[in-house]
């Protein structure tokens, strides 16, 4: 998927490429959110929520399922993608917490600085493995926050995730 990725991005933009694979991934695309804006480094990506019959619940409103997994995974992606072959992002526990009734259409950005990346590869060269909290609220068009989403990131170095996974399959053959 990668490969495709930087292949079809050479020719269209990466930014363009992520969206587009993010919006025809059926996991995301049956969330009814939508990716509408990418930027080509991964360091920005936004994303709408709209209030629909495929979104809507029983009173009316977005269904909370919807609102949390349209941002699963994107922050995830991101790093992947900034960080590059010599790391390993995975996610690892989320929580979210409704302020309102998302009876309009959401919003949600997702913003991740060069300061953040410097700071993850610094530390990960001394500590090899770190968990990091991630945040992103979905709000309305006025900017009301309706949710906000806490995600909890692994990070490691890839040499020292390929040790520590080999270590575990030893332990368990014992």
């Amino acid at each position: 998927m990668e490969k495709l990725l930087y292949t079809l991005g050479d020719f269209f933009g990466r930014g363009r490429v992520f969206k587009w694979m993010f919006n025809l991934f059926p996991g995301f695309r049956r969330t009814g959110a939508r990716m509408i804006e990418a930027s080509d480094d991964f360091h920005y990506a936004k994303i709408k929520l709209p209030l629909n019959y495929k979104t809507r619940n029983y009173v009316g409103t977005i269904y909370g399922g919807s609102m949390y997994s349209c941002v699963d995974g994107i922050y995830m992606v991101q790093l992947i993608n900034i960080l590059g072959k010599d790391y390993v992002v995975w996610d690892k526990s989320a929580s979210i917490r409704f302020r309102r009734p998302g009876n309009t259409t959401l919003y949600a950005e997702f913003v991740i600085t060069k300061e953040f990346v410097s700071q993850v590869k610094k530390e990960l060269s001394e500590l090899k493995e770190k968990d990091y909290v991630m945040k992103v609220d979905l709000v309305s068009a006025e900017g009301k926050v309706h949710a906000e989403v806490e995600k909890v990131l692994y990070f490691a170095t890839k040499a020292h995730y390929k040790a520590k996974r080999k270590a575990k399959q030893l332990a368990n053959k014992l």
